[in-house]
């Protein structure tokens, strides 16, 4: 049984050491007409493990890797085998520009470009490559290059690439938008979208040694005119209808996975966790995520499905929105999460500058991965939903988490506003705090009777407890018995117009069936007791008293 490729990116090693590969070759018939070509998926998508096959396929220094594509679907192609290590090519990838500064940034491109040198050190002495760009070789080789030769860098190696091999250039460029991501989150955008422009549009718009260039990405980033007037550019994004079967795995090779491992009866459970990407008219399956459940299974068979791709990197995007977002914003999600859908607008191109605008986010949110078309709706408007349990589970656990938080920093506020009878400010409170959950119940008082228990966990409590006259629904006992103790009864309403009187009959019953007795007669010296009303997310309270 063949090893599977958690973590490989390299397609060399993913072949050599015989690890399970879904063919994705037909890639490399698909571009062979294309000049510059953008792919946009979401991550772990395996956009890198395809550019790594496209630079040994292409690659003039691989040609003794050729055997790589030995019975692998391109190797049928006759007309795209005359391209095979035919050409000059740079590989580059982008996704570990991460830095907190222009400087940083910068400094972390330069080593991507001393190892292009490290790896055609042939260059250097060529005595086809001009003296002075085989001094400026030298600089990029010992990290001497200066911001402006960085910026000319990839037009410069390869015009020294096709005067040596006297053929045009191939470059790949991996994740080429996570430098603007950490730009934009770190206030140097302008900076890195002004050096980016020139690296791109030296490198493939006025290059005369280029031969093609393919690019990945998560998001189509041209507003700031960085791939302006690329002539035959190309960009192909999830809401593109064809040439979208070389990312992911559709249905028939997860089928044809579990199948190879002996897992076909799981494929049920597989689908609704990890399905429900579509890329135009395919159904697609989170690769990262398909093959880590495998694994999972192969590891111990009772193993259950959990949120892979969330463990993979920050899920920055919901995180944030759901921490600064409005109440809209909050609103939207939480039908999302309830399984409804969204009509959106969708814009296919974007800036990073254009995140925080509630018109965008969900154009953010879709080509990331985040969301899935539902349905077309035309004119750029789609019908919105999660597209699988793996990521309802990531808007699920973001809200929790922020919803913790909060209460982390509010509970406390509440039981100090009821102790002391502050009614008007505990009302206050407890409508912030349950504006900020979340809303995937049923709307039950159970429910309501939990959101109590949790909110007050750390405290002793006592709950559904036979009382001398009936049953209380929450007694919050103090740590000494001269201090207060507190008893609440909840009511569920079945409408705002109710919640008053609701609220007003859970302090009746509270004096009527004598709870706060009961607490005095185990010991403790104050007692006061509260009806609370919820309906969705509202709630009143008041204070229980004898008329």
């Amino acid at each position: 049984m063949k090893l599977l490729p958690i973590g490989i990116e390299n397609f060399k090693e993913l072949i050599d050491k015989n690890y399970y590969y879904v063919d994705k070759t037909n890639l490399i018939a698909n571009i062979i007409n294309e000049k510059v070509v953008l792919y946009t998926r979401p991550r772990r998508f395996g956009k890198t493990l395809n550019m790594s096959m496209l630079y040994y396929f292409f690659s003039i220094k691989e040609k003794d890797n050729a055997y790589l594509f030995d019975y692998l679907n391109i190797s049928k192609n006759k007309d795209a085998l005359k391209h095979q290590n035919k050409y000059p090519t740079i590989f580059i990838s982008l996704k570990e520009m991460k830095n907190s500064t222009f400087d940083a940034q910068v400094s972390s491109f330069g080593d991507i470009i001393k190892n292009v040198i490290l790896q055609n050190k042939e260059l250097l002495e060529s005595v086809c490559v001009d003296e002075s760009d085989r001094i400026i070789l030298q600089d990029f080789r010992f990290l001497k290059g200066t911001l402006n030769q960085l910026k000319y860098s990839l037009k410069t190696i390869s015009r020294c690439l096709y005067n040596h091999y006297h053929q045009k250039v191939i470059i790949l460029i991996d994740e080429y938008d996570v430098p603007l991501q950490s730009a934009y989150q770190n206030n140097y955008y302008d900076e890195m979208v002004e050096f980016l422009r020139n690296v791109f549009s030296s490198a493939l718009k006025t290059n005369d040694a280029l031969e093609k260039s393919i690019l990945t990405g998560c998001l189509r980033i041209s507003k700031e005119s960085i791939f302006t007037g690329l002539n035959n550019f190309k960009a192909y994004s999830i809401l593109y209808k064809s040439k979208n079967e070389f990312f992911g795995f559709n249905e028939n090779e997860v089928k044809q996975l579990l199948e190879d491992y002996q897992l076909s009866s799981y494929m049920d459970e597989v689908k609704e966790w990890y399905d429900g990407y579509l890329f135009g008219n395919i159904e697609i399956y989170n690769p990262w995520s398909t093959l880590m459940y495998v694994d999972s299974k192969l590891d111990n068979v009772t193993n259950q499905p959990v949120s892979f791709w969330a463990n993979t990197s920050g899920n920055d995007l919901v995180v944030n929105y759901i921490q600064n977002g409005s109440d809209e914003l909050h609103e939207e999600f939480e039908q999302l999460i309830q399984g409804q859908s969204l009509e959106k607008y969708i814009k296919p191109e974007l800036t990073y500058r254009e995140m925080d605008n509630i018109n965008n986010i969900y154009s953010f949110l879709l080509l990331t991965g985040y969301l899935r078309v539902a349905e077309d709706l035309g004119e750029n408007k789609y019908k919105l939903i999660i597209p699988n349990k793996e990521v309802y589970e990531i808007y699920k656990q973001s809200f929790m988490s922020y919803f913790e938080d909060y209460t982390f920093v509010r509970k406390e506020d509440l039981y100090q506003c009821l102790v002391r009878e502050d009614v008007d400010q505990a009302n206050e409170i407890l409508g912030d705090i349950l504006s900020r959950s979340i809303s995937y119940f049923d709307n039950q008082e159970s429910f309501y009777h939990g959101f109590l228990v949790g909110l007050f966990s750390g405290k002793k409590i006592k709950s559904n407890r036979e009382a001398m006259n009936g049953r209380f629904d929450l007694c919050i006992l103090p740590k000494q018995i001269f201090q207060t103790a507190l008893i609440l009864e909840c009511k569920h309403s079945k409408s705002v117009k109710e919640l008053v009187s609701d609220a007003k009959e859970g302090a009746k019953q509270i004096i009527d069936n004598k709870y706060e007795d009961e607490i005095i007669n185990d010991g403790y010296l104050h007692v006061k007791g509260y009806g609370i009303s919820f309906y969705k997310k509202y709630c009143y309270i008041e204070k229980a008293q004898d008329e």
